[in-house]
């Protein structure tokens, strides 16, 4: 028995019982009229999965508006601005900095230390003015919202 409180369970039976239509009417009428009855119900079988598509797309949208639009980020998004960033950038410099110093050093002498030097130092001052500049472009934009 269906309840008509769930409209998926009897959309479930719906399709349950076109399919047993399509098999009834294709033992009356034959092997003839098989591909259109498959055709048929595959049609709805496909409009049935798109409106659950759709459904569940349009749920999706609305809740990550409703973040959004509480000021919060939506699911998924990476922040790129935040301190975990230029933490990670910063202690991947470090980590990076020791054997390529040793390296440096090792081959070159002071010199080589010096370029290596300011090759993370200067990697780590880009990103830092790529920070600053998109940071103020970002408050441009949110001063004429």
């Amino acid at each position: 028995m269906t309840s008509g409180r769930d409209p998926e369970l009897n959309r479930d039976t719906d399709l349950k019982r076109d399919l047993e239509a399509a098999v009834q009417t294709r033992r009356e009428l034959g092997e003839g009229y098989e591909s259109e009855l498959v055709d048929s119900f595959l049609e709805k079988v496909e409009q049935r999965i798109d409106s659950t598509v759709d459904k569940r797309v349009r749920r999706q949208v609305a809740e990550q508006q409703m973040v959004i639009a509480r000021g919060g980020r939506p699911p998924g998004s990476v922040d790129t601005q935040g301190p975990g960033v230029a933490f990670g950038l910063a202690a991947l410099s470090l980590v990076l900095a020791i054997p390529l110093s040793a390296i440096a050093a090792a081959q070159t002498g002071l010199a080589g230390l010096l370029v290596c030097w300011t090759g993370v130092v200067g990697v780590n001052a880009c990103f830092l003015g790529h920070s600053m500049l998109r940071g103020g472009e970002e408050q441009k934009k949110s001063d004429w919202d």
